[in-house]
């Protein structure tokens, strides 16, 4: 946090509102002379002196987190003049939920192809694994590379384990 009372340079907002830099001035903890624009986009949206009674309003050790918050919703605001900050969660909402759509169809394709048992022969009565043309070993080492989270709720995800066999103490 560079203060203009420790230096010649004005702050940014004195600097943008041609004034003299007192060295009790409000904004020059926040809007350092190096960041300009940051003070003319906050200036352009929420006005000085709105900005200066906020700031007079909010307790000094959370002033930097309502500086940077105005800072953001001001360059979202210009970037979104209609929805801003909300336009931009919008967004990514919407994403998160395409992701997870999508991490849910591919977590069902994963216990499908678990479930599935691999026959042991082919057609031709070769077992797989043997060689020749069609051989499907690579089919069973990407499927034994495959990591399966085991659920507290569920250890058999195809929950089919009485069906094929593995509760034989009845």
């Amino acid at each position: 946090m560079a203060s203009s009372s420790y230096s010649n340079s004005p702050c940014a907002a004195c600097k943008f509102l041609r004034r003299k830099c007192m060295p009790d001035c409000i904004f020059a903890q926040y809007f350092p002379p190096e960041e300009p624009q940051k003070f003319a986009n906050v200036h352009k949206i929420f006005g000085a002196s709105n900005v200066s009674k906020l700031l007079n309003e909010v307790q000094p050790h959370q002033r930097e987190d309502a500086v940077n918050s105005l800072a953001y919703e001001a360059e979202a605001r210009i970037k979104d003049p209609v929805y801003g900050c909300v336009g931009a969660i919008s967004v990514l909402q919407r994403q998160v939920i395409r992701l997870q759509k999508e991490l849910d169809a591919t977590n069902a394709d994963l216990i499908r192809y678990t479930c599935n048992e691999i026959p042991n022969n082919t057609e031709d009565g070769r077992r797989i694994g043997e060689g020749g043309e069609g051989s499907s070993s690579s089919l069973n080492q990407s499927l034994s590379g495959f990591y399966y989270p085991s659920s507290p709720w569920n250890n058999d995800p195809c929950g089919d384990a009485y069906q094929r066999g593995s509760n034989n103490n009845m």
